[in-house]
């Protein structure tokens, strides 16, 4: 079975910097894009960055020039490197991957349990 689990979450002061990682396993036959959404308190998800397999990024307005999203094929992992954390970019992480099992015909996005970032003084 697919599984993807996140980490590198953590409290940190603003201004500083954390470095997200998830690892996708299972019989997955190729992944197509890989992300992190995020989820603050008392907000719904938002798309914070993606990456396709052929390396095209998108950002979020709020984190481009701050966050860098990054993917090892060949580990199946994607990271997500935070600089210049602000207060507003608490909430839990989320790692996603769309991607076909082996055997399927069908890509199906699949979700990590989150991790949580707090940026705080």
């Amino acid at each position: 079975q697919v599984q993807l689990v996140e980490s590198g979450g953590g409290s940190v002061q603003p201004g500083g910097s954390l470095r997200l990682s998830c690892a996708v396993s299972g019989s997955i036959f190729s992944i197509n894009t890989m992300g992190w959404y995020r989820q603050a308190p008392g907000k719904g998800r938002e798309l914070v960055a993606a990456i396709t397999s052929g390396g095209s990024t998108n950002y979020a307005e709020s984190v481009k020039g701050r966050f860098t999203i990054s993917r090892d094929n060949a580990k199946n992992t994607v990271d997500l490197q935070m600089n210049s954390l602000k207060p507003e970019d608490t909430a839990v992480y989320y790692c996603f991957a769309h991607l076909f099992v082996a055997g399927s015909r069908h890509a199906m996005e699949y979700w990590g349990k989150g991790t949580l970032v707090t940026v705080a003084s």
